[in-house]
């Protein structure tokens, strides 16, 4: 089985606090064949709405050679981005994307409620009822479909990572069963343009998105697909990554993807 972890963060992100040299270690601790780091390219600044228009490439650059130094022998490590909030300005994110490095694999990702519920960050989602959780699923998706229509990424990041918050912050237990049509329709979307999905471990807690969705996808013919901890910390590098792989291959994967320099690589389940 080839391990691959997809989704990990170091210092170079706001909210990270190892190295990448200290998450590789994590990495080959765990016997994972592969890693991406995917630090947040934002296109506001973290905490605020103001707009970002630079990242320290060579900070990320630099960590990323002291890794290969001290496990590339061990450990194949690959430099990507998870860029978040593209659809809140696309020329942003264009610039951020052209003054990047080569990289590896780009995610796409949303971390905030939609236009009617003022972009705020997810994380902060407050207590309600089912039916505010399910216009902010709705008015999520909204994004999520403009960044789809978009596409200059190889992967949608944690599809429903709504729930996480949800079940975070009120303890309630949700799904996007009721929100199936726009998913299928962004999965319409990416399919035909070579845009694939993560299937992000979630800390060990339902993936994201669940096997439904998943299931979803490879029925409308999707086969590009990664593994992501979305790991911030050591503790949750590889986290579920071989049942993450044997869930896959009963919703009827082949395949597990990497990317180099943007092209993908389908690894046999």
């Amino acid at each position: 089985m080839y391990l691959a972890d997809y989704h990990l963060h170091s210092t170079c992100s706001p909210d990270g606090h190892y190295t990448m040299t200290r998450m590789a270690e994590a990495a080959v601790e765990r016997g994972l064949n592969e890693i991406c780091f995917t630090d947040h390219l934002d296109t506001v600044e973290w905490g605020t709405y103001a707009p970002r228009t630079t990242f320290n490439w060579a900070e990320a650059v630099r960590q990323a050679e002291e890794a290969r130094e001290k496990w590339g022998d061990r450990l194949t490590i690959r430099l990507g981005a998870e860029l978040g909030e593209a659809a809140l300005a696309f020329d942003r994110a264009e610039k951020l994307l052209s003054d990047a490095p080569a990289l590896d694999f780009v995610i796409g990702s949303v971390h905030m409620m939609g236009p009617r519920h003022g972009h705020e960050d997810l994380y902060y989602i407050p207590k309600a009822d089912e039916p505010f959780y399910h216009d902010v699923i709705d008015d999520y998706l909204d994004d999520v479909m403009a960044l789809s229509r978009w596409g200059k990424f190889q992967v949608l990041g944690h599809l429903t990572l709504p729930v996480r918050y949800i079940w975070d912050n009120a303890g309630l237990k949700m799904d996007f069963s009721a929100h199936m049509d726009a998913v299928e329709a962004i999965f319409r979307e990416i399919i035909p343009r070579g845009i694939g999905i993560e299937c992000n471990t979630n800390r060990g807690a339902i993936p994201l998105p669940d096997e439904s969705i998943l299931r979803l996808y490879r029925r409308l013919g999707g086969e590009i697909i990664t593994v992501g901890s979305d790991a911030h910390s050591p503790a949750y590098v590889g986290c579920r990554a071989a049942q993450t792989q044997e869930l896959l291959r009963q919703c009827g994967f082949r395949y597990l993807t990497t990317f180099t320099k943007g092209k993908p690589e389908f690894r046999p389940l």
